[in-house]
């Protein structure tokens, strides 16, 4: 998960409009920057604990974990836990300070928006057709 933020101050960056606490100094007051937030680094609980709120969209069972999407104002978090949400749930996302890395702008920043490792590959296999067959893809005679 890759967000655009300002660092306003050492140790404080917003994001969204709302400031988290982070580890990170050097910059200088008020600096555009990235925060990269790692999926496994981010904690769901109760709405009225979040740093931020979100729905769950997608859950998907990985053996040891689940990769769950929440959708936040059009932003879609991928979240690695071991606890399970269920699709259409509102819940909280809390990020410990030593979870947001702050980097400094790339030159490729602002080329693509905010970015989530979320990809359409999980609305791909969420539409798959239960014979396994791609749709539209037709048989040979």
């Amino acid at each position: 998960n890759i967000i655009d933020g300002i660092m306003v101050e050492d140790r404080v960056v917003q994001m969204y409009g709302r400031r988290f606490p982070c580890l990170d100094t050097g910059f200088a007051p008020n600096e555009a920057v990235d925060v990269v937030i790692r999926p496994e680094d981010i904690d769901i609980v109760p709405v009225e604990q979040g740093q931020i709120t979100g729905t769950v969209t997608s859950v998907t069972f990985k053996g040891m974990q689940y990769d769950i999407i929440v959708d936040f104002r059009g932003f879609k978090w991928l979240i690695q836990t071991t606890d399970h949400s269920p699709v259409g749930a509102r819940i909280g996302i809390k990020i410990d300070p030593d979870g947001i890395h702050v980097m400094k702008k790339s030159a490729y920043s602002g080329q693509f928006g905010d970015y989530s490792s979320f990809s359409d590959e999980y609305e791909e296999l969420d539409n798959a057709s239960p014979d396994g067959e791609e749709e539209g893809a037709g048989h040979e005679a």
